[in-house]
């Protein structure tokens, strides 16, 4: 059978794009153009805040005593497990160097960016995790200056717990800026920060498009949309969890998209029934949002067995994919765009949110069809070297001088041919293709 939509999306994760990038783009040229003191009068504007900007020792102590004991352990778990598992990813990355023909040496380096910019959001939620996630993958992958950026409150500052996280991660300066100035601030070098190489990190709309702009200018994680998630479930899931899953990723946002695909109608119809009674059982920020995600954007999808239900998935590319279904293992296998997989009831997308060890800067809006999340591989250089001697240079210098007047490129030729020259005087090559 064709895909049943038992609950069709009313709207797509879209926004006003336009109006967005016109204000990100008189923001990020004024305070080019006038540097701290233009970042400060927004940061005044937008955060309501004018207190210290670069935090120093004493904050950080001050933040870290009032952040419970018990959430200090909490943290400081987490940042093990994110650590531990961005070192194995680490690992995977090896310098090498091999004999391409004899004598022409041509070899691998993995080098970290210098500077790495860390957004942290902090306006509706205080988002402990995105500190722990990006600063603690920069430290890992060797980032000489990691700053980490989150808006301070209006007459607070940055969230203590947030500060706390960022400092244990490893965060060697931390800015009190929110929004596209924050984000211009370690762009453009201000306050005497070291300039970005890189920017990671999640954020609203406009710290998103700020980032898009400064692409190219600097490396960025990726783009990113509103935070999606869907659920692939078979008629061994519990109702009761899957439901409180999607209520879960609904709370991001009014325009967060969650999606149950199955092949079993009494599950998805238990699903929708449960559904509303959990979203009216939060408490109110987070219900106004989960109620709007779920209304508008929201699908439940009835397939007719496990290989359409992996094909709609894959259609998809989530940004978090859930499996709660028989054969866990034939799920892994067959199973290729998501940002990161949860296999089993035991394991959940807060699970790696907050504390399991992987990633949650992940790619949304579909993006997982042809990118991964953010790991230390982002925060390093793969580049390449090589080395020859005369004669293993040889056939690489007739070849080149060939196709490169095969090309019309006689400058590039030309290179090759002083080689052949200088090393091989007494001998004649045939440095065009005859014929």
């Amino acid at each position: 059978m064709a895909r049943e939509y038992l609950k069709k999306a009313q709207k797509h994760s879209t926004t006003d794009a336009s109006e967005t990038q016109r204000i990100v783009r008189e923001i990020l040229d004024d305070i080019e153009a006038r540097g701290d003191a233009a970042a400060m009068d927004y940061a005044r504007k937008f955060d309501k805040y004018d207190g210290p900007i670069l935090l120093g020792a004493e904050d950080i102590e001050r933040a870290a005593a009032q952040v419970p004991r018990q959430l200090r352990r909490d943290i400081e778990f987490s940042h093990a497990n994110v650590k531990k598992f961005a070192e194995a990813q680490k690992a995977t990355v090896k310098d090498f160097q091999i004999e391409v023909i004899p004598g022409l040496t041509a070899g691998q380096k993995a080098i970290p960016v210098t500077t790495a910019g860390c957004y942290v959001p902090g306006g509706r939620y205080s988002h402990i995790a995105s500190a722990i996630m990006t600063v603690t993958t920069a430290k890992v992958a060797g980032c000489e200056n990691i700053i980490a950026c989150s808006p301070p409150r209006p007459g607070i500052g940055i969230a203590p717990a947030i500060v706390y996280a960022a400092h244990v991660c490893g965060a060697d300066r931390i800015l009190a800026m929110g929004g596209v100035q924050g984000v211009a601030a370690m762009t453009f070098g201000l306050f005497g920060l070291p300039k970005a190489n890189i920017l990671v990190g999640p954020g609203n709309q406009f710290v998103a498009e700020a980032k898009r702009m400064l692409f190219g200018r600097v490396g960025i994680d990726m783009f990113a949309g509103p935070t999606d998630s869907l659920i692939l479930a078979d008629r061994t899931a519990d109702p009761i969890i899957v439901a409180a899953d999607l209520v879960g990723q609904a709370e991001h946002g009014y325009n967060s998209p969650v999606w149950l695909v199955t092949d079993h109608r009494p599950l998805a119809e238990e699903v929708l029934r449960l559904v509303p009674g959990l979203i009216d059982d939060l408490p109110e920020l987070n219900r106004e949002n989960a109620r709007a995600a779920w209304r508008d954007y929201a699908e439940v999808i009835l397939c007719e067995g496990r290989e359409e239900m992996a094909a709609t998935a894959d259609e998809y590319a989530p940004e978090h994919l859930t499996v709660m279904a028989a054969d866990l293992d034939w799920w892994l296998n067959r199973l290729k765009c998501y940002g990161s997989l949860f296999l089993g009831e035991e394991t959940t997308v807060a699970f790696g949110d907050k504390a399991s060890g992987t990633n949650h800067v992940l790619p949304t809006s579909g993006a997982a069809s042809y990118t991964g999340g953010l790991s230390v591989h982002k925060f390093m250089k793969i580049v390449t070297w090589q080395r020859a001697t005369p004669e293993g240079m040889k056939p690489v210098a007739e070849a080149t001088a060939r196709i490169s007047r095969f090309e019309g490129m006689e400058g590039h030729a030309r290179t090759a041919d002083i080689r052949l020259r200088k090393y091989f005087p007494d001998e004649d090559f045939v440095l065009a293709v005859e014929g």
